[in-house]
């Protein structure tokens, strides 16, 4: 598992990957904290191992993938640009 915290528009948004062997697929669960409503949680379809890997890449290059309010490259990329 990896996870990746930002902060878009007021809500933080939490994305964990986890690594089917099995199926040879990620799953995402997206964690969302809404400034003004309630938290939610979904999953995401599988996605490709490629696609996956490009995902952990950007948040093994964060020192605190955990901080929502870290800036550094990797957070950029993966929020792609929509972090408050």
């Amino acid at each position: 598992m990896a996870l990746i915290s930002g902060r878009v528009m007021g809500d933080e948004c939490t994305d964990c990957y986890y690594w089917c062997g099995t199926c040879g697929a990620y799953t995402l669960r997206l964690y969302r904290d809404v400034f003004a409503g309630e938290e939610t949680v979904r999953d995401s379809e599988p996605s490709s191992k490629a696609e996956g890997d490009r995902g952990l890449e950007l948040i093994r290059s964060c020192t605190e993938p955990w901080n929502e309010r870290c800036r550094c490259q990797g957070h950029k990329a993966y929020f792609g640009g929509w972090l408050d």
